[in-house]
């Protein structure tokens, strides 16, 4: 959970403690100063995603969607802080896609781990696909890996990865 300590009017930079919740309750993983455009996904991206779920006719408030960002934004520092504490555990740097879907799991998102692992494996597959002779440099294939990643909700819409 992160709790906001210390801001004041004149800045966005708020104190955050993390504390991952389950095997490790309680755990602070990172402690420090965020600046709150760091902590955020942007509401320009947050409004597009809730844009593609909802009526074409549907008007989004701008409190709704600054709370869809407070809350998303939280939503990815938990299950990145449960990946991250069992990256630690196994003495590991570097989070990968099978940690979150662990993690998912593992914080009660059962219903978010077999999609989730569906869209690892078509993800995978694709960048297998852009590796191939032929395919796009390394440079293009990251840049449309954050595209891919990016559609994610439209294409969770419309039915091509889940």
């Amino acid at each position: 959970m992160a709790d906001s300590i210390g801001s004041s009017p004149d800045s966005e930079t708020h104190q955050i403690n993390y504390r991952v919740t389950g095997a490790s309750s309680g755990t602070i993983f990172s402690e420090g100063s965020v600046k709150e455009q760091d902590r955020l996904l942007p509401i320009a991206i947050v409004g597009r995603i809730m844009k593609q779920i909802l009526p074409p006719n549907a008007k989004i408030s701008k409190e709704a969607k600054e709370t869809m960002q407070e809350c998303v934004s939280e939503f990815i520092s938990f299950v990145a802080g449960e990946a991250s504490d069992k990256c630690h555990k196994e003495k590991r740097k570097t989070l990968n896609g099978d940690d979150i879907c662990w993690a998912l799991g593992s914080l009660g998102f059962d219903d978010y781990c077999e999609p989730m692992k569906r869209f690892l494996q078509k993800y995978r597959e694709s960048e297998g696909d852009r590796a191939a002779p032929g395919g796009h440099n390394k440079a293009t294939a990251s840049s449309d890996s954050r595209d891919d990643i990016g559609n994610q909700a439209q294409m969770q819409s419309h039915g091509s990865f889940f």
